[in-house]
This record gives C-alpha cells, structure tokens and sequence, in this order.
C-alpha cells in the first residue's frame, strides 16, 4: 500500500472513532472555535483603539491571522502523534509496537490521531480570510490563489517539522517538553502581525532560525502586492515558503538521529 494511501486509512480511521461520539466531537471542534476566537476579538480591539498600526490596517493583519491560522490547524491536526511521544508511547513502550510494524513509524505517527476539533480553528481562520478579503478587496486570482496554496503547504511542513523536533527531544527526555510550545502556539502568536513592526533581532530569529516569516509574512505582502517596509525584494514572498519544506527535511534528519539513540523499554 502506497504511503498516501496508507496515511488516508489511519486518518479515517482516527475521526471515525470520534464521529462515534458525536455530541463529543462537536463540542470539541466549538471549543477550538470559540477558544482561538478570543485571539481575533484582541486583534480586533487593538486596530478599534488605534486604528492603524504603522501603517497596517486590520484586514492587512486580518490576512496574517488567516494564513498562519490555516497552516497551524493542519499541521496540528496530523502531527499530534509527535507531541504525545514521550507520555503516550516512549513511557509505556508503545512504541516497541510501531517499530515492529513495517511501515513508516513518522507515518504511523501522524496517522496516531487526526484531531476532528482542529476544524474550529481552521474554520474561524478561514472567515477571518473572507473578512480580510472584503476588508482590503483582495482580487484572488490564480496567481495569487497559487502563492496562498504555496504559503499554506509550505506553513504546515514549517509547524510539523517543529512537532517532529518535539517528539525527537523525547528519546532522550522522555517528557515532551512545553518549551516548544514557544515555537508552535508562541509562533502562531507572533506572525498573527506584520513581522516588520518587530525589533530587528526578532525578525532575525523569525527569519532564519525558524523561518515562520517566510511562510506567512513574505507570501501575504505579495497577495497584497505591498513592499515590504524593511526592504526585502518583491518576489521574496513567490520562492520563501520553500523554506518549510527545507525546515521539515532538516527535522527528519534529526529525527532519525534521535532514533538511532532509542533504547527499547523491554516490552
């Protein structure tokens, strides 16, 4: 069986076993929805009080939300086998049972539990796109339909290559540790805005070492056709979110090293 297919299998299988409990499922998903809502109620009470912020209005912003929102609920929804390593497998030696198996175990991983209630946070973020798109009169052409498309892929590698660094710190701390949560929900928080009113060290870090401007900030200033305020060339936003994807090659190497130094529980 094809890996794709594969993967479908284990993803169909996870949300059937939570449309079994329906009231469950939906509940959850309204949570999600209601939970990152109180993120665009902030952003919405910031631009009421001072209207524009260094010259970005809210549907500019609205745009940024909606990007790194979308990028993050997928990512979120397939890599929750990585967060859950350490506690869910590592500790009880499940994951003797995953590598006996002959499939990919960072295939098993993702297909461990495809969360339904990541839709609430993929919903909200895609309304904030439509309100963004009326907001600023976005023209969604197949040119920029194609760049949004590329950022979006290109985010969901960046934020899954973060999940696969978590789960790969776990053979060695058995825990998954919270820091990375600045990176994944802390990230998400940072490129809800324009990286350009950051200090310069930040946009740095943003940048280079986890690269979450180049998927989310980059490809928005092109669907907007706005120059970039620090400088970067126009066509940055076209070939930037390829950086994701070198970003998650980058994790999986680290991840098979972090496998080589797995020790068995016994089990």
């Amino acid at each position: 069986m094809g890996s794709l297919a594969l993967f479908v299998r284990l993803a169909m299988a996870s949300l059937s076993s939570q449309a079994r409990y329906p009231a469950s499922a939906l509940m959850l998903t309204l949570g999600q929805f209601l939970a990152t809502g109180i993120e665009v109620i902030a952003v919405w009470a910031l631009f009421d009080r001072f209207g524009d912020v260094q010259g970005w209005r809210i549907g500019e912003v609205a745009l940024f939300y909606g990007l790194v929102n979308c990028m993050f609920a997928i990512a979120d929804a397939i890599g929750r086998g990585f967060d859950v390593l350490g506690t869910t497998f590592l500790r009880t030696g499940e994951f003797d049972r995953l590598l006996l198996r002959p499939r990919p175990l960072a295939l098993q991983l993702m297909g461990h539990d495809v969360r339904i209630s990541r839709l609430g946070r993929l919903l909200q973020a895609l309304m904030v796109l439509a309100f963004a798109t009326v907001q600023v009169g976005i023209a969604w052409t197949p040119a920029s339909i194609a760049i949004a498309l590329f950022a979006v892929a290109g985010g969901v590698a960046l934020f899954l290559g973060i999940l696969v660094l978590q789960g790969t710190l776990s053979f060695w701390t058995i825990e998954s540790l919270e820091i990375a949560n600045v990176l994944t929900y802390g990230g998400v928080q940072a490129t809800q805005y324009p990286v350009a009113l950051y200090a310069r060290w930040f946009r740095y870090v943003l940048t280079f070492a986890v690269p979450l401007a180049c998927v989310a900030y980059y490809p928005a200033l092109a669907i907007l056709g706005k120059p970039d305020p620090i400088g970067a060339p126009t066509w940055t936003g076209l070939v930037s979110p390829l950086t994701g994807f070198v970003f998650l090659l980058a994790a999986i190497g680290a991840w098979r090293i972090g496998l080589r130094h797995y020790t068995s529980t016994g089990s």
